[in-house]
């Protein structure tokens, strides 16, 4: 088999990070069904982690991070992919103690994999990414679970200028839902209002320093990728009997509240794990995000870069400064 180019990271005996464009043997990959020739991948704040030593995310290393990964099949030993195959992977565990999709090929085991559907492009497949398929995990479990419909009042989106935020406050938009986006960089309001927000806030007035248990009603849902007081506040003010879905810890992970929103208005916290997700819901997800859930706007929440500009985009998102989506593209 040929060699490939990957991002490796190494930590070094010093605690230091060495991060290179190495040329790598698929006879190095891990054992599994489909070897995948990888065309497309994207940049995730756990990638970022991953490729600044994190061990929390990362165990082993040198290691080649990229949760995300859209390809053509090389090689497959399971009957239901064949050559040139155009497939999907992401969550379970590419990327993280698996080599991902910053090196041109990946081999996984066949219940990761799901065929591209039609109407999507790889490329647009990886603007989507982990990012894309929690935000509509995100709004699917508010639909079945969380009794929120278009028409029943104003949706949050916190960290709405960031990967699962933007495509959250496109989806919703695209749906009919009066999307609120709070985000701390208001001078990019002009982009989530062309993504359809119908109105952007600033995620301090989210803040609240009364000490009240429960604030006026407002929200008739939520998605929320901050956690930590944002998410404190938003329970206080969901609407009798709606829902927030939490899929993120960009604020803290501690979350400090009381019982009273769930006693009294009988609201609900939707946990979002999108890494584990069964197949047979993942490829009904990307089924959806590929016809009825179709963006019209996936060229204003994407740029494309290669290896080679990965290190600079890597600071960009650590020091939260990244908008919309990092598409990485092997050339």
């Amino acid at each position: 088999m040929p060699d490939y180019r990957a991002i490796r990271v190494n930590v070094l005996p010093d605690g230091s990070i060495d991060r290179t464009i190495a040329t790598c043997s698929t006879d190095d990959l891990p054992p599994g069904e489909v070897l995948i020739r990888v065309y497309y991948s994207s940049l995730n704040y756990k990638d970022a982690l991953s490729a600044t030593g994190n061990k929390g995310v990362t165990r082993k290393f040198p290691h080649t991070p990229g949760i995300d990964a859209a390809g053509v099949v090389e090689t497959s030993s399971n009957p239901e992919f064949g050559p040139g195959d155009p497939v999907i992977v992401i969550g379970y565990d590419l990327g993280m103690n698996t080599a991902g999709g910053w090196g041109e090929y990946i081999r996984v085991p066949g219940n990761w994999v799901a065929k591209l559907p039609a109407g999507m492009t790889l490329y647009e497949s990886m603007i989507l990414g982990t990012a894309g398929f929690t935000a509509a995990q995100a709004l699917d479990t508010l639909q079945t679970q969380g009794n929120m419909t278009p028409g029943t009042g104003e949706v949050l989106v916190t960290g709405a200028t960031g990967g699962v935020g933007s495509i959250a406050v496109a989806l919703l938009g695209k749906l009919g839902y009066p999307v609120v986006a709070a985000t701390g960089k208001v001078d990019e309001s002009p982009f989530l209002l062309a993504l359809g927000a119908h109105e952007v806030v600033h995620r301090d007035e989210l803040l609240d320093a009364s000490g009240r248990p429960l604030l006026k009603e407002r929200w008739a849902g939520a998605i929320d990728t901050t956690g930590g007081a944002p998410l404190a506040n938003i329970l206080k003010a969901l609407r009798q009997g709606c829902s927030v879905a939490a899929c993120g810890l960009v604020a803290s992970p501690a979350l400090e509240t009381t019982v009273y929103p769930f006693i009294l208005r009988g609201v609900n916290l939707l946990g979002i794990d999108s890494v584990n997700v069964p197949i047979e819901r993942r490829r009904r997800i990307w089924g959806l995000l590929a016809t009825t859930w179709q963006l019209p706007v996936m060229e204003h929440i994407s740029r494309e870069v290669g290896l080679d500009a990965l290190d600079r985009e890597i600071d960009r998102i650590l020091q939260g400064r990244q908008v919309g989506r990092v598409v990485v593209a092997h050339r």
